[in-house]
């Protein structure tokens, strides 16, 4: 008998510590989920930082990432430069300042892409393609397009400003 109340009373406690872990598991999550609702609605669509392209003499919108990498980069803004062809699907130039990096396999990469490869290379793509290169994404073109229609072979003269 006492046996069977020790297990009755160990079973109770048992399955309280349960519940309780259970309750402090629900509270943490609301906590935390309505702590991310929260950062979300503070940093609004509107938030998003762009920049602008000029490319034969048409402007051209970029939204940017929220990254380091693009909060160095707009500090060397405005500027203009000549970016070459490679690939017959890509501009690039090779900057005089390291920038900082997250290359990431990126896998896929979009017409109107504007990445940085290595710490000093911007690229900006006008062709969709499978790549198992890694880049640090900075943006990407609204109006992608409007901006495949100015791309041709040549080298490009390309002005980006805030």
């Amino acid at each position: 008998m006492k046996k069977m109340c020790l297990g009755l009373c160990l079973l109770m406690i048992i399955s309280g510590c349960q519940k309780q872990s259970q309750n402090d598991l629900s509270d943490t999550y609301q906590e935390d989920y309505s702590h991310e609702t929260t950062n979300k609605q503070n940093k609004g669509d509107n938030d998003m930082q762009q920049l602008t392209l000029t490319i034969h003499h048409q402007d051209f919108s970029v939204t940017l990432e929220d990254n380091a990498t693009v909060t160095e980069f707009m500090k060397y803004l405005p500027m203009t430069i000549t970016m070459d062809e490679l690939h017959g699907n890509e501009k690039y130039y090779y900057m005089n300042q390291k920038l900082p990096t997250n290359a990431q396999s990126v896998d896929f990469i979009e017409a109107g892409d504007l990445m940085l490869f290595g710490d000093n290379c911007l690229v900006l793509f006008y062709k969709s393609f499978q790549t198992s290169y890694t880049y640090t994404r900075l943006g990407h073109v609204d109006d992608v397009n409007g901006f495949i229609k100015q791309i041709d072979s040549n080298s490009l003269q390309v002005n980006i400003y805030q």
